[in-house]
């Protein structure tokens, strides 16, 4: 077999047998050959394309295990007002924003996304009054940064059909007054839901595939390959084909439902191909730090920034379920062959589900055998959580990122330096032998995993500080958990994650090799171009 289009420079393959080579071949969207130069030549037809990258690095396409291309796409796509941090730094920007919209909109009602007070100092509390104020007569919701909150006048209130008598969702919670009364905060997805409807009506199969094609080009220019969807909905299932079969979707997705109260999905697990494939589902243990509903045995300092957030001094919150709601879910979903990932930012949440899942498991498949359990974020998970975890077979995907954006929060607004030193412990999880992966989460900060990298790298916070410097990975490990372990967490290690032959030839190419480029450097190497089987899909043509 002669190859379609062989690739000779500095190629990092990720894969043990074989680190690094010279050249591969590619041949009907697959790696058919890596080796020397000499090696791969006889392979070179008289149509084969030859790609030189010179000085240039190529690595397997980058994946982010845990983010939401779906919802990365609905908030850049403008039926979200766009507010987040990374996007509008100050509390002027925000609420100028805000109040534009609201006039822009008129009666069809205003939602923006990415309110984070902590970092956008000077943002006024939110409260149902303040928000009835800015738009007395439409609907206007504003979620927070983290996708944990969600904050919302008295004219959204009744369009939802939400009142005092409204019961909790579960995993969710509608904040109300001591008289009942609904304070205008609705907590976790299940309850912030309730207020978004509006939004999923709104949206057409053009509109959507205009948008998931517009969030397959970004994906690919950050690098990845292959990103998933960790709070998919059925009712996205259409939009999600429709925008396949005019050819919009240039990244491979990995499907995770949020789970339900019916405890079960309309598909099989595994339903879908190598492209698109649903394969999980989410659950949500706890909350966001940045909103006061992490679960964990440490408090909440009192501080002014907790202050302005309502946190009372020494706040513990509690996890989303009890032990036996947790297994109960657990257990319906698991027991019919679905991947389980679970959120658990605090170390409460985390005991939580090392609890029910430790139920779960027993007399069950050995670790290793089930379906690969995840544990999302896991910040402020503890050492002998970890140990704990990797011997049930558990694997967890982190957020380093969270050093850079939020350092100086963590160690001086909500927690103390203590907590941020061992905040995103990534070092601590491989120590226990587990796999894990990094993540950006976004949309809550940008898709950026040679961002991740070097903070995982470096533990650098944006204001300069390092915190944790015990925590820090090598650059090996780090592209690792953005490669070949994230591909094995994704359970698609066999098609993807490393430049091996049999697997898709998705790739990436950097301006210089990672493994040669100072850590504190590596954010600011140049994607020169990306493939997804074999297909360029970002880049100057090669």
């Amino acid at each position: 077999m002669k190859a379609e289009t062989i690739i000779r420079g500095n190629l990092l393959t990720m894969d043990p047998a074989t680190p690094q080579v010279e050249a591969l071949a590619i041949s009907n969207g697959r790696i058919i050959a890596v080796g020397t130069s000499t090696e791969i030549t006889p392979l070179q037809g008289p149509k084969t394309h030859l790609i030189n990258t010179g000085t240039s690095c190529v690595i397997p396409g980058l994946i982010e295990a845990h983010g939401h291309f779906l919802g990365d796409a609905t908030v850049q796509a403008g039926a979200l007002v766009d507010i987040r941090p990374a996007i509008t730094p100050t509390a002027a920007e925000v609420l100028a924003k805000i109040r534009q919209a609201i006039i822009d909109n008129g009666l069809t009602g205003t939602y923006c996304n990415g309110w984070d007070a902590l970092i956008q100092k000077g943002l006024p509390e939110p409260t149902r009054p303040w928000l009835d104020d800015l738009a007395p007569h439409t609907p206007l919701v504003i979620l927070h940064n983290s996708g944990h909150s969600a904050y919302f006048n008295t004219t959204a209130m009744c369009q939802a059909g939400l009142s005092r008598d409204t019961p909790d969702p579960p995993g969710g919670r509608l904040l109300r007054h001591p008289n009942g009364d609904l304070t205008g905060v609705a907590l976790e997805p299940s309850a912030i839901a309730l207020l978004t409807a509006p939004l999923r009506t709104a949206i057409t199969p053009e509109s959507a595939t205009a948008a998931l094609a517009a969030q397959s080009a970004r994906v690919n220019a950050q690098g990845v390959t292959t990103m998933s969807e960790m709070a998919f909905t059925p009712t996205s299932r259409p939009l999600l084909a429709h925008a396949r079969k005019t050819g919009a979707i240039t990244t491979r997705l990995r499907l995770y439902e949020v789970s339900n109260p019916t405890l079960t999905s309309d598909v099989a697990p595994n339903t879908g191909d190598d492209l698109i494939r649903q394969i999980g589902v989410k659950i949500w243990a706890d909350g966001s730090p940045w909103t006061g509903n992490l679960a964990a045995t440490f408090p909440y300092l009192d501080t002014p920034a907790t202050q302005s957030l309502g946190i009372p001094p020494g706040h513990r919150d509690t996890p989303n379920y009890t032990h036996q709601e947790l297994l109960d879910l657990s257990r319906a979903y698991f027991t019919a062959g679905w991947q389980l990932a679970c959120h658990a930012n605090g170390d409460e949440a985390a005991e939580l589900v090392l609890s029910a899942w430790s139920a779960m498991l027993k007399n069950q498949l050995p670790p290793g055998r089930h379906p690969r359990l995840r544990m999302e974020h896991v910040s402020a998970m503890r050492p002998e959580q970890f140990t704990r975890a990797h011997a049930l077979g558990i694997t967890c995907s982190l957020f380093p990122d969270h050093i850079y954006y939020w350092g100086e929060v963590i160690a001086n607004d909500l927690f103390g330096p203590e907590i941020a030193a061992r905040w995103s412990p990534v070092a601590t999880a491989l120590q226990t032998g587990m796999r894990v992966s990094l993540h950006n989460d976004s949309p809550v900060t940008p898709l950026a995993p040679l961002h991740n990298i070097s903070v995982a790298a470096t533990r650098l916070s944006r204001a300069g500080n390092h915190y944790g410097p015990s925590e820090r990975l090598s650059v090996t490990q780090a592209l690792k958990a953005q490669t070949i372990d994230a591909a094995w967490q994704l359970q698609a290690e066999d098609i993807i994650g490393s430049l091996t032959p049999g697997k898709y030839a998705d790739l990436t190419i950097l301006s210089a090799n990672p493994l040669e480029t100072p850590p504190e450097e590596i954010a600011a190497l140049k994607i020169e171009a990306t493939f997804l089987s074999g297909h360029q899909v970002h880049g100057q043509p090669l």
